[in-house]
């Protein structure tokens, strides 16, 4: 697999938010956002057996596949190995793609792009979190149909301060009047970890 880094650090959104968690970034994206802060195209190949012994080398049960888009490398196989050495498996998808064959991981997290880009289409065919990255314009309606346990509104780092907060305000008052909606800040920014 082409592995773009894996390490170690606490879980810095969504519900998992901070859960110390073991990252394993899988190289390579079928998107390209525009506030996308993750450089998917520098890699290292590694085995699905030294990946699990890398992760293997944290005293974490919490691990978190992501990417780029980690269902373009992911197999049921490496969820499955990590399951049975006893971690709990995350995953942090676009949800563009079905997950392959017989993968069942514990915890999906879905986060659609469609204000972003044009060919975002679901065909994730479960749903565990719906997170949502959201801008302060984005059109929330494309998300009604959507069934999860959680919905998650993220604000959008759009790197200026003054417009952060006011998107942060934004998605506040969007959670008030919409209560299924919770706020997920990017914790990890803010307290400078990874």
């Amino acid at each position: 697999m082409r592995i773009n880094e894996i390490f170690y650090s606490l879980q810095g959104e969504g519900t998992f938010t901070g859960v110390p968690s073991v990252f394993v970034r899988l190289a390579g994206c079928n998107l390209k956002c525009p506030f996308c802060d993750t450089d998917t195209d520098s890699f290292t190949e590694m085995s699905e057996e030294e990946i699990v012994g890398e992760v293997n080398k944290y005293p974490a049960h919490h691990v978190v596949i992501t990417g780029g888009e980690p269902t373009l490398q992911m197999t049921a196989s490496l969820v499955k190995h990590l399951q049975d050495d006893g971690w709990v498996v995350q995953i942090e998808t676009n949800g563009t793609r079905r997950l392959p064959e017989d993968c069942r991981p514990d915890w999906i997290t879905c986060s659609p792009k469609f204000a972003y880009c044009s060919n975002a289409q679901l065909k994730i065919e479960h749903i565990d979190e719906l997170k949502v990255v959201f801008d302060g314009q984005s059109d929330m309606s494309l998300y009604n149909d959507i069934e999860a346990e959680i919905y998650s509104l993220q604000p959008c780092d759009v790197g200026d301060n003054d417009k952060n907060k006011a998107i942060i305000a934004a998605a506040i008052e969007y959670c008030q009047q919409h209560p299924w909606w919770r706020l997920s800040l990017q914790t990890h920014k803010m307290i400078g970890i990874r």
